[in-house]
Formats: structure tokens, sequence, C-alpha cells
């Protein structure tokens, strides 16, 4: 049995359908690429899986229990934390106090020393408010809520998009530490070299299909779905 299984998801916006028979799965200690480009369906299926958009048809599984019409919160309560494209700092409040507020509700929160470990600008940074950090920082926070939660699935929407290279090295690093800790992780990226040095196995989507898995490494020997379907 799969951490999660997804099976036969289709997903709409109103009427508009978005997700046509998709069907993954993801085993656990495993890194996951979903890979595309942009209006490919790689958000929306992230989405579904935490639960902001139900799907209309198919499964979305749990460790063997279906979870698709639960909210949101039910799903982050089994393990799932979803780091989204946008951030969502709460620029109000500090570095630390949104580590805090992330971690009231967890059943066995990290402590701030073993975040502050991973991420050491954060610490640095931990009496600044979340609208005065920089972009990279505000990433870096964003992972970190998930990971004082003590995430078992952590789904990455675009974790460098926007960000300068040396700042993408460095998260590309804490997430290549994640991996080999035994994090389970799905990522959507549009930097693909990035996507596949951090994944064992990737999904790709056109359209809201799935139209190639396999591994990473079969991925990056196939030029032809490469180009075709990722522009590279």
């Amino acid at each position: 049995m799969s951490l999660l299984e997804v099976e036969r998801v289709n997903t709409y916006y109103g009427e508009a359908h978005v997700l046509f028979d998709i069907s993954l799965h993801v085993e656990e200690n495993e890194v996951v690429a979903l890979l595309g480009r942009n209006g490919a369906g790689k958000t929306t299926t992230l989405k579904t899986i935490m639960g902001v958009l139900a799907p209309r048809s198919g499964v979305v599984r749990l460790d063997g229990e279906p979870v698709e019409h639960l909210p949101p919160y039910e799903i982050a309560r089994r393990g799932v934390q979803l780091v989204p494209e946008d951030r969502r700092i709460i620029g109000a409040l500090t570095v630390e106090e949104n580590l805090e507020l992330a971690a009231l509700s967890a059943a066995q929160p990290w402590g701030l020393a073993r975040i502050y470990e991973i991420f050491p600008r954060l610490e640095e940074r931990r009496r600044s408010y979340g609208n005065q950090i920089s972009g990279g920082e505000q990433q870096m926070l964003a992972i970190a809520r998930a990971l004082i939660r003590d995430a078992r699935l952590i789904l990455l929407d675009e974790p460098f998009e926007g960000l300068a290279p040396l700042i993408v090295r460095d998260i590309l690093k804490v997430c290549r530490l994640l991996a080999e800790e035994g994090r389970t992780i799905i990522i959507v990226e549009q930097n693909v070299a990035a996507a596949l040095s951090l994944s064992g196995r990737s999904y790709v989507l056109n359209n809201g299909h799935l139209v190639w898995e396999g591994t990473s490494a079969a991925l990056k020997a196939d030029p032809e779905t490469m180009h075709k379907y990722l522009g590279v």
C-alpha cells in the first residue's frame, strides 16, 4: 500500500474540466516530481490532494483511506502539508511567531532549535516580520512551517520560482537534506533540472492529462518527451 494513491481523479473549476482521469502514487520516503508546462494541471493536482479542491470523481487515498472529500485541515492533521507557490506568510507576525502559530495545532511539533538547525538564516531573522524578509527567506519560512508540523508528505509548489540562483542553490540544498532524511515529497517546479535532481520518479502532465511516468533518470534520457512537454 502506497502512502498516497490518486486514482482516476477528475477535477473541475466550476464547469471547466481541468484534470482528466489522473492516477499516480507516492511511496513513503520517496521524492516525486510533477512536471509540465504552465497550465498543465500541476498545481490543481496538489490542491486536489490537499483537499482545497474536491474532485468530481475519482479517489485520493492516504494510507489506504479515502480522503478526497475531507476539508484541508483534516488532511493536514493526517500529515500532509502544502507549501503554496505564493507562500502565504503572515506579514504582521515575526518569523518565529509564524512558526509558533503553525506548531500550535500539530500533534508532535518540532522544536524551534531543530528548525533553526536546518534554516540558520531564519534564526538570524527570527524577530523580523514576515513582510520584512526577502523572497528567499519567505520560501525558507514556508517550508519550515510544514516541517515544524512534522509533515509526512510535503507538497512543494514552485519552491524556486522568482528566486535568485544563489537562493535556489540554498533551498535546493535543504530539499536534498530532507530527501536524504527520508521525507516524502511531491515537487512541482518549472526548473526541470532541479526537480529531476531531487526526485527518483516523475510524472508529466499536459493539458490536464497524464502523458508520461517513470524514473527521473529515464525522463532525463528521453529528449523527445523533455522537449515536447517541458520545452527543455
